[in-house]
């Protein structure tokens, strides 16, 4: 077990913003990469009523006891928010059997995630992650001078913990997404206990468990619990459909959820995300229920795009990586022109898109827009086809140092 000595980050005074030196003050102004900014970059503006499956965004929204919660707290909107902050974290303590020591909320998860990588990457501690794999934390890594070093998923689209570790013995943070984004696919348990066990002594496992919900694997939060140097990330914007009240969870060792907020302060939540959540957290048949749903839609979807021969990658969470067989953009762009949005293209991955599971309707209306596109009665325009091979694998990310 480590000890609260293991990490020689500096650490200004908790929740104090005037003890911030001017370096850190200087990393408060980079931006926080978010899932909409990276779905939406494309786009100037979407129909209010196009089919949007391009966000891993739930259609559902918030559930019935959120939205009743969020509406009657809108009169107490004039005060902040430290009350209702503390019973939201007590009520995840009590339900994933933590102390409240062990549990900081935050408007989504993409906050915490930014901060991590800020706190435990630098020059020479570079950030890790797979390739396909969420994009945020790579741009994180980048401006605070860290090396990015993707490396490849397995054939069953695992994070290849091994690989990982001998690619960065220099490593400041491990990023693990399960199911991963973009693919929907699993890492197992006993992987990421193998990662944590033998990670450098100074380096940090984040889990993103964004879309843990939507599948049966267990969560890594036994191991906060037992004391290893692990952070995870949880989020509402998912299964809980509060994507636009925003908020989030990191589950941790004290010491490290200090490194955090000493980095950037605290910041007062919403209280109508805070109260939603908390709602939602109380709501037993909440999760399971929604569960059920999107399995539903998924498996009929993919037994549409089975019984038409198209190709796609199992996923165990609201999303979906499918073969285009062409470059993805003009397809994207082609199902844009029948108002269906789909998501974005990974540069390891070309010929493939993301597609989010929307109610049933809209993926009626996704599956006849795709037929369209693969039949060629609705096209766009076709660009250069990106280069293939192993050399596709070191593209670099809008400047940041790749190393494969």
């Amino acid at each position: 077990m480590a000890t609260d000595n293991d990490f020689s980050v500096p650490s200004p005074s908790r929740r104090s913003f005037l003890s911030l030196s001017a370096a850190t003050s200087a990393a408060l102004a980079m931006r926080i990469i978010t899932e909409p900014m990276l779905a939406h970059a494309r786009l100037h503006s979407v129909p209010k009523d196009a089919v949007r499956i391009d966000a891993n965004e739930n259609p559902l929204g918030p559930s019935a006891s959120a939205r009743e919660a969020a509406a009657a707290i809108v009169a107490q909107g004039g005060r902040y928010s430290d009350w209702l902050t503390d019973d939201l974290v007590k009520t995840l303590a009590e339900i994933e059997g933590l102390k409240v020591e062990q549990v900081r909320v935050y408007p989504g998860s993409s906050e915490p995630l930014h901060h991590t990588v800020s706190v435990f990457c630098s020059p020479q501690r570079s950030y890790v992650t797979a390739d396909p794999g969420y994009e945020a934390g790579m741009f994180n890594a980048a401006a605070v001078g860290a090396k990015v070093v993707k490396v490849p998923v397995t054939k069953t689209y695992a994070h290849d913990v091994r690989a990982m570790l001998a690619a960065a013995p220099d490593a400041g943070v491990f990023y693990i997404c399960t199911p991963n984004n973009p693919t929907g696919t699993l890492t197992s348990h006993s992987d990421i206990e193998y990662l944590v066990e033998n990670k450098p002594k100074d380096s940090i496992v984040l889990v993103d468990e964004a879309y843990i919900h939507f599948c049966d694997a267990p969560s890594v939060i036994d191991l906060v619990k037992a004391g290893k140097d692990v952070l995870v990330l949880r989020t509402f914007s998912k299964i809980y459909g509060m994507a636009g009240l925003r908020c989030g969870a990191v589950f941790g060792r004290p010491y490290l959820l200090e490194k955090l907020e000493n980095y950037a302060g605290w910041n007062a939540m919403p209280i109508t995300a805070l109260v939603a959540a908390t709602a939602s957290l109380k709501d037993a048949q909440l999760v399971p229920e929604r569960k059920r749903i999107n399995a539903t839609v998924r498996s009929e979807v993919f037994a549409w795009l089975d019984r038409n021969q198209y190709s796609y990658i199992p996923s165990e969470a609201n999303f979906f990586m499918l073969d285009t067989k062409r470059p993805a953009k003009a397809v994207i762009d082609a199902m844009a022109k029948q108002n269906v949005f789909v998501g974005r293209i990974w540069p390891v991955m070309p010929t493939y898109t993301r597609v989010t599971i929307g109610t049933a309707p809209e993926m009626d209306q996704f599956q006849t827009a795709w037929r369209k596109v693969m039949t060629g009665a609705v096209t766009a325009s076709v660009g250069a086809m990106p280069a293939l091979g192993k050399d596709s694998r070191k593209r670099n990310l809008d400047g940041i140092m790749v190393r494969a």
